[in-house]
């Protein structure tokens, strides 16, 4: 099944949540995820339901490169949501698409905060993404799928459009090892 003849499926799946929302059985979802930090390597274990991704520092950050960083996950993050309602936003407009990458780009600088670069942004800036399509589709329907990709894409607009973010810290009991030390 190439990319074409799944964009077909993913049309019925497309409309048939549209369906169930329109008659009121699909409603706001809660969204989890967990990170621990392991012992020994400082690594962090993302879950997401049954899904683990590993997420590392590379060697000059006292990391053992057993993943991608927070930052490069956060870019990995906006590519794959750009990708996936390419892929709906093409199955609604029945827009075909024989071949589609991503390829998202940013900037982190590790001076950020220090002297000389107080003004430099400590999170990920000038970030930027190509869409890549093989199509048969004209030019202006490509144009108004990317239209409708920049307008219903989630991350985009999070990324877009920042709300608050609300944080809390919890103090847990020491182990009895450090307890008794």
């Amino acid at each position: 099944m190439g990319l074409i003849d799944y964009l077909s499926h993913k049309r019925q799946a497309v409309l048939a949540r549209k369906q169930r929302i329109a008659e009121g059985r699909e409603g706001a979802t809660t969204l989890h995820a967990r990170v621990t930090a392991e012992g020994r390597s400082g690594v962090r274990r993302l879950r997401i339901r049954e899904h683990q991704v590993i997420s590392d520092s590379p060697p000059d950050f006292a990391g053992f490169n057993l993943g991608p960083s927070s930052p490069e996950l956060q870019l990995g993050v906006l590519g794959t949501c750009v990708t996936h309602i390419f892929e709906i936003q093409a199955a609604l407009l029945q827009v075909p698409l024989e071949r589609l990458e991503v390829d998202v780009r940013g900037r982190i600088d590790p001076r950020a905060g220090t002297p000389g670069h107080e003004s430099t942004p400590i999170w990920p800036h000038d970030i930027r993404y190509e869409v890549q399509v093989a199509s048969p589709a004209s030019d202006e329907e490509l144009a108004t799928l990317f239209e409708a990709v920049e307008r219903n894409c989630p991350i985009l607009n999070l990324l877009r459009n920042p709300q608050q973010i609300q944080g809390t810290l919890v103090r847990q009991p020491l182990s009895q090892e450090l307890a008794a030390a």
